[in-house]
């Protein structure tokens, strides 16, 4: 693609990466067979191809974002399935994540948006306020009817109170920062991301692969000072809030890993995952950060690609059928596709693959909730894709995903990790025992439990 820069455009380095990721581009179309947005709407300034045009024209004309550009850039999940598919290597997350600051910087949203973005921006990194919030998402249910009927902000408060889930769950105790040693001989140190709103709706993720780690000769630290990873306001184009929460992380993960060291952070939430690993991107021109946030970025992993390297104890028989659902941070983001599959036939289950898997579930970040009338769409056809395979339950690597996926469906869908902790000698994942998984257990351990 021809791009018309100034020179005095391109002596910033963000507009100079973005003209590099534009003349890449060739004007294939091959990006629009697999964009939800596009399968949905059918229009072509909701496919990669005509949001790359948008965002071309937007940054070399140097002018304030307009309403229509906004729009569409609102509309793109940035599930990234168009850089699975490009022949040409568009780096399309690293050019929308520079549109979506640029539109943070010079447009003015309507009152409504703006409100409902500080709010989730304000509430959702910080797990004692999301927890807060929760509780009255829970105490608001009965009148989501009413809220929902409300003009501007109703339909996507109303979708906040219905992916709030019907409880909080109790504080984890493996909340607080420190040290969980490995069993026996250890083998290794890692770092485990707790994050921010994972440990809050479901804890019992990085519960299940602690105990998964240090069963494996593992010693899993979670130090202090660290929490959200800034995935959530950095998609929302709040670039200084996002820069921030990464530096704290990085500045706690380098102090592990210049004292007893770390063999690499793990991440039990894809989505985090993605923009952990792109720290070193992200901080390039910081000079105080940019060779720290190099270091943490190439020894991030997630779960399931860390033990991958591990020799799982021998699993549990078991009879059961699990559809796996791979969030698009994993298989686009990471390129983490085989992994979590190969670990659960190695533990013992069935597993069978989603038709459309490429395609969205619309969780996506903050998606859902500001685009809840697409996300529900993409959740229907998700969900009816996954009933199409008839398995016992299913398994996803992300939060998002399984909060979205779980309101439409009564399949138990639960963590990778949780059904790897559980075959070699870990509890029951709580879903499937509430489910009535418990009794059709169908031999018993093979190992003792712990």
């Amino acid at each position: 693609m021809q791009t018309n820069f100034t020179p005095d455009q391109l002596r910033d380095p963000a507009m100079a990466s973005s003209e590099k990721i534009l003349r890449t581009c060739v004007h294939c179309g091959f990006c629009t067979a697999t964009c939800p947005t596009y399968l949905l709407l059918g229009d072509e300034l909701d496919s990669p191809r005509g949001r790359i045009y948008l965002m071309k024209d937007m940054l070399e004309s140097g002018k304030p974002a307009s309403p229509e550009v906004v729009k569409h850039i609102d509309r793109c999940l940035s599930c990234l399935s168009c850089m699975t598919t490009c022949p040409s290597g568009v780096h399309y997350m690293h050019l929308v994540d520079h549109a979506r600051a640029y539109i943070e910087a010079t447009y003015t949203r309507p009152w409504h948006d703006r409100l409902l973005r500080w709010v989730l921006a304000s509430v959702l990194p910080y797990p004692g306020r999301f927890r807060f919030a929760l509780g009255a998402a829970m105490l608001a249910k009965p009148l989501k009817g009413v809220i929902g009927a409300l003009p501007l902000l109703g339909n996507r408060l109303q979708a906040m109170i219905e992916l709030a889930p019907a409880k909080v769950p109790a504080r984890s105790p493996f909340e607080q920062p420190g040290t969980f040693k490995a069993h026996g001989e250890g083998r290794g140190r890692v770092a485990i991301l707790s994050g921010c709103a994972q440990p809050v709706l479901k804890p019992g993720f990085n519960e299940a692969a602690i105990r998964l780690l240090n069963r494996h000769g593992i010693d899993v630290v979670q130090p202090k000072g660290e929490g959200c990873c800034g995935a959530l306001v950095h998609h929302m184009g709040r670039d200084e809030e996002a820069h921030g929460f990464a530096k704290r992380n990085i500045d706690a993960w380098i102090a592990e890993m210049d004292g007893e060291g770390l063999d690499a952070i793990i991440i039990t939430a894809s989505g985090c995952g993605t923009t952990i690993k792109d720290y070193g991107f992200m901080f390039r021109e910081d000079p105080d950060y940019a060779e720290k946030a190099a270091r943490v970025s190439a020894i991030a992993k997630d779960i399931t690609e860390y033990v991958t390297s591990l020799t799982l104890m021998e699993p549990r028989e078991t009879d059961l059928v699990v559809a796996y659902h791979s969030a698009c941070s994993m298989q686009h983001g990471q390129a983490i596709r085989t992994e979590p599959k190969t670990l659960l036939k190695q533990a013992g289950f069935t597993v069978k693959d989603v038709p459309e898997g490429h395609i969205c579930c619309g969780s996506a970040g903050t998606y859902n909730l500001l685009q809840p009338e697409i996300a529900a769409q993409l959740r229907a056809r998700k969900v009816a894709n996954i009933e199409r395979t008839k398995p016992d339950l299913i398994a996803t690597g992300n939060i998002g995903c399984m909060t979205q996926i779980g309101k439409g469906t009564e399949i138990p869908i639960v963590h990778t990790v949780e059904l790897l902790d559980w075959a070699t000698g870990g509890p029951m994942p709580e879903t499937l025992e509430a489910a009535g998984f418990g009794r059709r257990a169908s031999q018993p351990l093979t190992i003792a439990a712990e």
